[in-house]
């Protein structure tokens, strides 16, 4: 008898499309899943990321989310970004960011830092769009941190994890 499951890549016969999150078929004996409005997709075993072959762009899987593994500040930013504006629709504001620590230096000379002039009394806290800015602990203290890239709290305390979204909408 046959394995089925070696015939499917390592996320198994169909995952959702990272960009539009419709169901899409993996190919058999590939490592390639197929979405009709975003192209191939290609699974790596040794990582566990899904690479969008036409734009390079990696994607790692926690709790059924697909969580974008950006390359370049503008990338994290944007999607801090987005999810600001998103909570702010929502009727929510955010009180802090907490950002993955392998993210450290990508976006550390984006951050603001405090100026006497300004009248901000400690100048060691970052902020990012006026919002004060954390680091996440080590991935070893909670797994999450290797996959998501961060997290909003909002006004009641509550934080709020973001995976990557659709931008091809």
């Amino acid at each position: 008898m046959i394995n089925t499951s070696l015939q499917y890549p390592i996320f198994g016969s169909e995952i959702n499309c990272p960009h539009c999150r419709q169901t899409i078929a993996a190919l058999t004996l590939t490592d390639t899943y197929l979405c009709p409005r975003h192209g191939a997709f290609e699974a790596d075993p040794n990582t566990g990321e899904l690479v969008h072959l036409q734009s390079g762009r990696h994607w790692r899987l926690w709790q059924d989310q697909w969580y974008r593994q950006h390359t370049h500040p503008d990338g994290i930013r944007f999607e801090i970004h987005e999810a600001l504006d998103r909570l702010y629709t929502q009727g929510y504001r955010a009180t802090r960011v907490i950002i993955a620590s392998r993210y450290r230096e990508l976006v550390s000379t984006y951050l603001e830092r405090s100026t006497p002039w300004r009248g901000q009394s400690d100048p060691t806290k970052p902020r990012l769009y006026g919002l004060p800015v954390e680091f996440s602990p080590d991935p070893a203290e909670d797994p999450c941190w290797e996959v998501i890239n961060f997290d909003l709290e909002k006004e009641p305390g509550i934080p709020v994890r973001y995976p990557y979204f659709r931008l091809f909408e």
